[in-house]
């Protein structure tokens, strides 16, 4: 892409090329501006290189032809191998006319424009700089001007941070780094303040400076990236404006259909083309779905196409009109995917997805897009389906133990429900964002909201809602150590579904109680809980939730010093828990599975137990908890 620093690299490698001996006929360099307004023709460029091997004035062939034979018989004539650098090309018409016809010579291209059409180029694409490689690049241009400037070795974290901010891209680099020499008073953390309040780091980084770089060429960004944008067909342009608006920075094909109201193979051609110009950026995401794509955009791409937008009333509502399309798609996948995550054998079988793994991809594919997308919910168009989105996403962000994105989806969620009026909608969104403040250990946080969503069921005598707020309420006390109250809450709960016939609440209530219970040492009440719970979510069919009663059934068991008995519930547990591929739950199992079995006196089968619960909780991807769980392993040595 534009400012990925093709020029510099070219020039770098010649010089290197050069100086080890590879071109001893010496190099020749034509810049072909081919995204200004007025690029060099290859007929113009010819004149340049023939005046650069000495061919000038009278000499000059009178006709273009002429000019180009005699600039490949100059070439031909060479004995001594040569590097012609064409730098800037937009089209090949600029520079297939200019290669040389002997393959004694090297020719180094550059260009914005991938050319597939071409047979025989070897294509090297350039990406952003590592963080590493990007903090060294400011690094050194300040060192370069002063090498006793000590602000990135006294500020690295700022540093990384405003390498962060420049998207890794090293035009941005060099700009923020000109704008450090000159406020060489000021810290590298005032400029990273500076371009967070600007809210838009192209923005903040153009009027920092006016300088130019080595070559001479403006040190801007906003003028690169819009002679690219100038020069895509309609069509391409409108796609690449309304991925600007996506909810987050990668989106898939089927996505990007939605949001640009096309069919997926429209929608993939106009993707490849504008990949083609690297103002996007294909993703290979192989645990996808059927191997499909992603498509990226660089942060500044994103930046410059909402600029774009935001200038333009009527690409304002066109752009409104695609986010309503995307977020009508996610929460229709989302809603399906959700089936899956809370199907079990005797329902029928959810549409859309052949099976919880897929579903589970699907999502894992397009979280950031999706949390991001319920934040939409802050405008009163798109409140409603937000809300929606944001219900789909409970059981999958707990799954995965996604809390902090939980979190941001409840408030999102609670915000857009206090707008709405209704009392019930509200008291769901308290209660699903207790349930996410529980599991992020903000305790206080979670027990305020699920009493408010208690209130606010109760008030609209919804004993349904009430029930779940009061089962939830149970879990947040009990994780603020007010264990009686979390009994009595889950007490409540219990009766209320089984006054309503309930049997799948009752039987959450039953089991949280007997967790409850076992907190409170009530050892005989905890196993005739966790017993009930078992069974009455074995009569509804509910075999996740039959397997968590069935681990603290396990628990419960062996503290009661029934080893055999805790031995198979934990094995009933995990078998369940794997088959739903529920890596957390099957990693939990085989903790509690390991202390049984140092108890009983076999530290083989609990070092195995270990290493399989490291396993699992590193499938989960909670590595605190695999490293715990191998050094316990190690401990059985």
């Amino acid at each position: 892409m534009g400012g990925i620093g093709k020029t510099a690299l070219a020039i770098e490698t010649a010089h290197q090329a050069c100086t080890q001996g590879w071109f001893p006929g010496g190099t020749l360099f034509v810049d072909l501006r081919g995204y200004d307004d007025n690029p060099v023709t290859a007929d113009q460029a010819v004149l340049a290189l023939l005046d650069a091997l000495g061919v000038r004035g009278p000499d000059l062939p009178p006709s273009a032809a002429r000019q180009y034979d005699a600039y490949r018989q100059l070439l031909a004539e060479r004995q001594h191998r040569m590097l012609l650098i064409l730098d800037n090309a937009s089209d090949p018409a600029q520079f297939l006319p200019l290669l040389p016809g002997t393959d004694r010579h090297r020719v180094l291209i550059t260009s914005r424009d991938r050319p597939d059409a071409l047979a025989g180029v070897r294509l090297i694409d350039l990406e952003t700089l590592p963080p590493d490689d990007s903090a060294a690049l400011i690094t050194r241009a300040l060192h370069d001007a002063d090498e006793r400037d000590e602000r990135p070795a006294r500020e690295p974290d700022a540093l990384r941070e405003l390498a962060s901010l420049c998207g890794h891209l090293p035009l941005a680099l060099q700009i923020a780094a000109a704008m450090l020499r000159r406020r060489r008073t000021r810290g590298i953390a005032s400029l990273v303040t500076e371009i967070k309040q600007a809210g838009d780091a192209m923005a903040a980084l153009d009027h920092g400076t006016r300088g130019t770089d080595q070559y001479g060429r403006s040190l801007v960004l906003r003028p690169v990236l819009e002679t690219s944008y100038r020069r895509l067909p309609p069509d391409q342009a409108r796609l690449l404006r309304l991925l600007a608006l996506a909810p987050a920075a990668e989106t898939g094909t089927d996505a990007v259909a939605a949001l640009a109201d096309l069919g997926t193979e429209a929608a993939v051609s106009l993707l490849e083309d504008l990949a083609a110009t690297y103002l996007v950026t294909p993703v290979f995401a192989d645990e996808s779905p059927n191997g499909s794509m992603r498509w990226r955009l660089h942060d500044l791409v994103r930046a410059f196409g909402v600029g774009v937008v935001a200038g333009d009333a009527g690409l304002l509502e066109e752009g409104e009109a695609a986010r309503g399309r995307v977020l009508d798609f996610y929460y229709g996948w989302a809603d399906a995917a959700d089936d899956w995550l809370r199907w079990f054998p005797g329902r029928p079988v959810p549409r859309r997805f052949g099976g919880r793994a897929e579903a589970l991809a699907w999502l894992d594919g397009e979280r950031a897009g999706l949390v991001a997308a319920v934040g939409w919910a802050d405008g009163e168009r798109f409140a409603g389906t937000a809300v929606r989105l944001a219900v789909c996403l409970v059981e999958y962000l707990d799954w995965r133990r996604y809390f902090d994105d939980w979190v941001v989806v409840g408030q999102a969620a609670l915000e857009a429900a206090g707008r709405s009026g209704d009392s019930t909608v509200e008291a769901d969104a308290w209660n699903n964002l207790g349930g996410a403040l529980r599991e992020a250990g903000r305790v206080a946080e979670a027990v305020e909201a699920h009493t408010r969503a208690r209130d606010l069921y109760q008030a609209a005598e919804d004993t349904d809602g009430e029930a779940d707020s009061w089962n939830n309420l149970g879990l947040a006390l009990r994780d603020a150590g007010r264990v009686a109250e979390s009994i009595e809450a889950h007490t409540r709960a219990r009766d209320l579904h089984q006054a309503a016939e309930d049997r799948r609440g009752e039987a959450t209530a039953w089991n949280n109680l007997g967790i409850a219970l076992r907190e409170a040492g009530r050892g005989v009440e905890v196993v005739e809980a966790l017993t009930r719970s078992r069974a009455l979510f074995q009569a509804v069919g509910d075999r996740h939730r039959e397997a968590d009663a069935w681990r603290n059934l396990g628990i419960a068991l062996y503290e009661a010093g029934r080893i055999a008995e805790a031995v198979e519930g934990h094995g009933k547990a995990l078998e369940v828990f794997r088959e739903f591929e529920d890596w957390y739950g099957t990693g939990d199992v085989l903790h509690s599975l390991a202390l049984v079995h140092e108890s009983a006196g076999r530290p083989s089968e609990a070092r195995s137990c270990w290493l399989q619960a490291a396993d699992a909780y590193t499938r989960a991807g909670d590595t605190a908890k695999a490293d715990q769980a191998r050094t316990w392993a190690e401990r059985q040595d």
